[in-house]
């Protein structure tokens, strides 16, 4: 399974039955939203029809769901949260589609070795629950063949302000969860080393949407 030290156990911790329970009846009720909704469109848009797609970090599996239902042939969900992973699965098979993704519980970084490369891959709200951007997203990106999409806090100091003050609570309630606010410039680099470029853009006042795209030239066939 390869979890990571003490990150996902807090990852388990925090990212519980009941919180997926109450994730699951929000979408059920409201469909995607926020920035998810942004990332989704933005792929939609971009040409999904008979890729595959490797969600990592994909929670309840929103980013699945609403794929596949557009045109993406398979899916594969990555997560280090048992929990989270059981909604996904119950919904992929109430959607209809349980036979189209595979599951894997785990950290993706000890992981990404069994994981084989997708046409499609996210990362929605991921890179800053991770303890370390560099492996996570260099393994993340290596595994795009076509598109990288990613949504990430951006580095400004009200983030890093309240990030701190999530990381003191966790502190004083004696949980190992932390999170993470990484510089742009830092996060793009290891992108752009894997090959692929920026095609589109957008933020909010705490989060930035991005999609990254590989050249014709470079995609695996």
């Amino acid at each position: 399974m390869g979890l990571c030290c003490s990150q996902c156990q807090g990852i388990e911790m925090e990212f519980n039955r009941k919180t997926a329970a109450s994730q699951l009846r929000r979408y059920r009720k409201r469909g995607a939203g926020g920035t998810t909704r942004v990332l989704i469109d933005a792929l939609e848009a971009m040409g999904v029809d008979g890729l595959t797609l490797l969600d990592i970090g994909g929670g309840i599996g929103i980013i699945q769901h609403e794929l596949l239902m557009v045109g993406v042939m398979r899916a594969t969900g990555v997560d280090a949260s048992t929990a989270y992973l059981e909604a996904a699965r119950e919904e992929a098979a109430r959607q209809g589609h349980g036979d189209r993704v595979a599951f894997h519980h785990g950290d993706f970084a000890a992981l990404a070795a069994q994981i084989a490369p997708a046409d499609v891959v996210t990362l929605d709200r991921v890179i800053c629950c991770y303890h370390d951007m560099g492996a996570l997203v260099g393994l993340s990106a290596a595994r795009a063949r076509k598109l990288y999409g990613v949504v990430y806090p951006r580095d400004t100091w009200w983030n890093r302000m309240g990030i701190a003050l999530v990381n003191f609570i966790m502190r004083v309630r004696r949980r190992p969860f932390r999170t993470f606010v990484y510089p742009t410039d830092a996060v793009e680099a290891v992108i752009v080393r894997n090959g692929l470029a920026r095609q589109f853009h957008r933020q909010t006042l705490v989060w930035q949407v991005v999609v990254y795209g590989r050249s014709p030239a470079a995609q695996a066939p």
